[in-house]
């Protein structure tokens, strides 16, 4: 059954859930080049983007295992490869699929601080990241939110901890500015912080967007419901990573709401933390009918959403 599949964590099961992404990436493509003619270009442009989206896939895979954020299990893996083939026609952009190996660099950071080691460098690291991603996309700016949550979840507040996230933030916006200013482009960096224009999230409506934004927001929640009674009752290292996945779901949700120019691949921003959090929810069923039903149905649901709306 499929849950005795999703139950073990092997090499097998990423290769499984890559194909069934590939297949749907090739749907997708193909259908691309029955508006559009075909060019060695366009081909190589396409096996770039599935690079990149296995570097995505890597980094998220690496986020959690190496920082235990499930047990043994491909749940997560299995849930964020099935939201991510919703919104393939949505990522197939360099600077979104960039944009988003950014933010995981950014997270893995972020989760790497259950453990004390290295802890200045790793905040470094983060403000960094979160530099870097500012440039790409101002809006990020939100999860500046997240470190410092981190650092007092975690708590290792210090004038060295507090100072570390915004040498690091400031680093890779000295070396932009400085750019622009060489080349008298100095508008472009006071661009980064002109929030003025928020758009309404309703502009989801005009396609599925919404229903899977919502349907995935209902999962997360039902399975923070389900999951933290247990978690929050043991005072360990998950406990802390637990809570700092729902600040990262919110945060993701308010960015996802206030980000001037939607196109629905700022979802994916949500579904990182979401799709963990919904994987520790399997773990609190126990009956495996139960797992079945909801897997079986998560697969259905993807297929029909695909090719239907």
């Amino acid at each position: 059954m499929l849950a005795n599949f999703l139950e073990k964590s092997k090499p097998i099961n990423f290769i499984v859930y890559f194909g069934l992404f590939f297949c749907f990436f090739i749907i997708t493509v193909f259908s691309n080049l029955l508006t559009d003619s075909f060019t060695w270009l366009k081909a190589m442009e396409n096996v770039s983007f599935l690079g990149l989206f296995l570097i995505i896939f890597f980094f998220y895979s690496f986020i959690v295992s190496k920082n235990k954020l499930t047990f043994d299990h491909s749940y997560s893996f299995f849930v964020f490869i099935l939201t991510s083939i919703l919104f393939i026609p949505k990522l197939l952009e360099f600077k979104t699929l960039i944009t988003l190996i950014i933010y995981l660099l950014f997270l893995r950071k972020i989760y790497s601080l259950r453990s004390p080691k290295k802890m200045i460098q790793k905040l470094f690291d983060s403000g960094f990241w979160l530099g870097v991603l500012i440039i790409l996309e101002p809006f990020t700016l939100v999860f500046f939110i997240l470190i410092y949550a981190s650092i007092l979840l975690r708590k290792k507040v210090s004038f060295h901890t507090i100072l570390t996230p915004i040498i690091g933030f400031i680093s890779p916006l000295i070396i932009y500015f400085s750019y622009l200013f060489w080349y008298d482009y100095n508008e472009e960096f006071k661009q980064l912080f002109a929030f003025n224009n928020i758009n309404n999230v309703f502009i989801y409506r005009k396609d599925t967007t919404l229903w899977i934004f919502g349907a995935v927001l209902l999962l997360t929640i039902i399975s923070v419901f389900l999951k933290s009674p247990k978690v929050l009752s043991v005072n360990n290292s998950f406990k802390k990573s637990w809570i700092i996945l729902i600040i990262n779901s919110i945060i993701a949700v308010v960015f996802a709401l206030i980000i001037t120019e939607k196109n629905g691949s700022e979802i994916v921003y949500l579904l990182i933390p979401a799709s963990i959090i919904i994987a520790n929810g399997f773990e609190v069923i126990e009956k495996m009918i139960v797992k079945n039903s909801i897997s079986a149905l998560l697969l259905i649901g993807t297929i029909l959403t695909y090719f239907l709306l």
